[in-house]
């Protein structure tokens, strides 16, 4: 039964740092990333990143910001966010998808989902 647990979330000024963990219970065979949704807005991704590591994806909105890291000897998965802005403000999901991350990674159908975790920046 694959488990995605999300922590770290909270309260941040402008212009400050959060990062955010997620405990999993998937082997090292899939490609995880986060997500993020706003109320009353479709969930958009945020970043992915290959089983091994070695490809990253991130959205333009967070390109340069955000840092996307996975350490599968501890199953974790992590994001770093720097400078956070007003507009970054969301419930943050963790997700997995069994198998590589393809070319558009956002365009997938991710089958697992943790129950999110809020960022609030203001």
């Amino acid at each position: 039964d694959v488990q995605l647990v999300e922590s770290g979330g909270g309260s941040v000024r402008p212009g400050g740092s959060l990062t955010l963990s997620c405990a999993t219970s998937v082997g090292s065979f899939y490609c995880m990333g986060w997500y993020r949704q706003i109320p009353g807005k479709e969930r958009e991704g945020v970043a992915a990143i290959s089983a091994g590591g070695t490809t990253i994806y991130y959205a333009d909105s967070v390109k340069g910001r955000f840092t996307v890291s996975r350490d599968n000897a501890k199953n974790t998965l992590s994001l770093q966010m720097n400078s956070l802005k007003p507009e970054d403000t969301a419930m943050y999901y963790c997700a997995a998808i069994r198998g590589g991350c393809g070319v558009r990674p956002f365009g997938l159908e991710w089958g697992y989902w943790g129950q999110g975790t809020q960022v609030t920046v203001s």
